[in-house]
């Protein structure tokens, strides 16, 4: 039976509150890693963001946190070049992952990048669930199924979120979400929930906001 992939829905009051104040607590950059020896202590539960480079990964965590400032928000892709951590309170980290696909650098560095983001995402046993960043308005490409068929493999489980909802006109919004259904359906480690985010509008943060909250 082929999965539906229905939108996340809004959380009720108290769980919309209690997500909140997760994210406007203690939210605070730890460190950026380069190889996987500089990783932190796998101590705590851990979820963490991947994306095709400009697909807006530093201002979703920015909108998610409330702080413009929190992750490096850049109209050059490719600029977040390490693996970096956010702690979320006492218990949780947020795992910004190198950009993936098209960036403005050497061929050899991007090969770095790539070989750090596949070792993590294949060995870190603290990773609750993995959040693959897709641009609205072009669905998941070729480079996004091959991170997706990594999960797949790692036996991570991974959610789909997409993002520039604000940009994507209506009558384009069913057509691509028929697409990125239809692409997901062929990925057994994704999660049968999509959310639909807007890092301008705040559309669907509150959302993403409880999802990461209620995995520990």
């Amino acid at each position: 039976m082929q999965l539906s992939f229905p939108l996340a829905e809004e959380p009720d009051d108290e769980t919309r509150e209690a997500a909140r104040k997760l994210f406007v607590g203690d939210v605070d950059f730890l460190k950026g890693v380069v190889a996987m020896d500089g990783l932190p202590p796998d101590d705590r539960a851990e979820v963490c963001f991947a994306g095709r480079s400009n697909v807006g990964k530093s201002s979703l965590i920015n909108a998610l946190t409330g702080r413009k400032g929190l992750a490096r928000a850049s109209n050059t892709p490719g600029r977040t070049q390490e693996i970096n951590y956010f702690t979320l309170g006492s218990e949780r980290y947020l795992v910004d992952l190198p950009g993936y696909g098209f960036a403005n650098a050497p061929v050899a560095v991007v090969a770095k990048w790539q070989a750090l983001l596949k070792s993590y995402l294949a060995g870190r046993v603290s990773l609750r669930r993995a959040f693959v960043l897709v641009d609205f308005r072009h669905g998941i490409k070729d480079v996004d199924d091959e991170i997706m068929t990594l999960l797949d493999r790692s036996a991570v489980t991974f959610q789909v979120v997409l993002t520039k909802a604000d940009k994507v006109k209506a009558e384009e919004q069913q057509k691509n979400l028929a697409q990125v259904r239809d692409r997901l359906s062929k990925h057994p480690a994704a999660y049968p929930e999509i959310v639909v985010t807007s890092s301008e509008k705040g559309e669907g943060i509150a959302s993403l906001r409880a999802i990461i909250a209620s995995l520990a």
